[in-house]
C-alpha cells in the first residue's frame, strides 16, 4: 500500500471516530438534562460512525492479511489510538446511560 492510500485511510479512522466522539459527548449532555432517549440516539448515531472507522480499519486488515506491506506511520498509530479509545468512551457512555436512568 502507497504512503497516500495508508494515510487516506488513517484519516478516514480519525474523522469517523472524532465524529463518534462528538456525539458522545453529545449525549452526555442529554443524560444530564435526563433526556434519555435522545442520548440513546446519540450513542447509537456514534455506533455508526465507529463502524465506519472500523470498515476503513478492516480493509487495511485485510489488505495485510493477503500479504500487502504496509509500513506504519504516525498517523495510522494516531488513527488507531483515537479509534480504541472512542470505542471505549462510548461503552462507558452506555453504563453510564443505564446509570443516569437509575436516577
Amino acid at each position: 500500500m502507497d504512503q497516500e492510500t495508508l494515510q487516506g485511510v488513517a484519516f478516514e479512522i480519525i474523522l469517523s471516530s472524532g465524529d463518534a466522539r462528538t456525539l458522545i459527548h453529545e449525549s452526555f449532555a442529554h443524560m444530564r438534562a435526563n433526556e434519555f432517549e435522545k442520548a440513546a440516539q446519540k450513542l447509537e448515531d456514534a455506533n455508526e460512525s465507529l463502524v465506519n472507522a472500523h470498515k476503513a480499519q478492516t480493509e487495511l486488515l485485510k489488505e495485510y492479511a493477503n500479504g500487502e506491506t504496509i509500513v506504519m506511520e504516525v498517523i495510522m498509530v494516531h488513527a488507531q489510538d483515537h479509534l480504541m479509545t472512542t470505542m471505549t468512551l462510548r461503552e462507558v457512555a452506555l453504563e453510564m446511560l443505564e446509570l443516569y436512568k437509575r436516577g
